[in-house]
């Protein structure tokens, strides 16, 4: 009988550099391209993601640097009342900011992850309107 004990050492090895290696992020770029539906808006699959490129890795609202005490990595910072007011976008401020109600745009023009596409602010507020809910 063979040995394959060295050979499958060899496979693991290789299948661990492959997959450690392999970075799980998504660009600015990438993130434009996804398309958020118009209803039945995931927190988890559309909106966070969103968050994290265009808020939280431009060192604003990550949980160290906290740009206006806000920090956007994760549901519970997000949905602090009167930033998120679930079910009523005109009272949110999240709202105000990403779509320049009267207030510096968020993110701010000379941003380095770039202004929020018409598809992720609509996202964004029909998310709130559907409740702001953590799915």
């Amino acid at each position: 009988m063979k040995r394959i004990y060295p050979q499958i050492f060899i496979l693991f090895l290789i299948l661990s550099v492959v997959f450690i290696g392999c970075e799980d992020t998504i660009t600015g770029n990438e993130i434009d391209q996804v398309i958020i539906p118009a209803k039945d808006v995931s927190y988890s699959q559309y909106i966070q993601p969103v968050l994290n490129v265009k808020c939280s890795t431009s060192g604003c609202h990550d949980d160290g640097t906290r740009a206006g005490d806000y920090s956007v990595t994760n549901w519970a910072n997000v949905v602090i009342p009167g930033i998120v007011d679930a079910y009523n976008e005109q009272t949110s401020r999240l709202v105000w900011r990403i779509d320049a109600l009267g207030v510096e745009p968020m993110p701010p023009i000379n941003s380095v992850s770039g202004f929020l596409t018409p598809n992720q602010r609509k996202g964004i507020k029909t998310w709130i309107r559907e409740g702001a809910k953590n799915n």
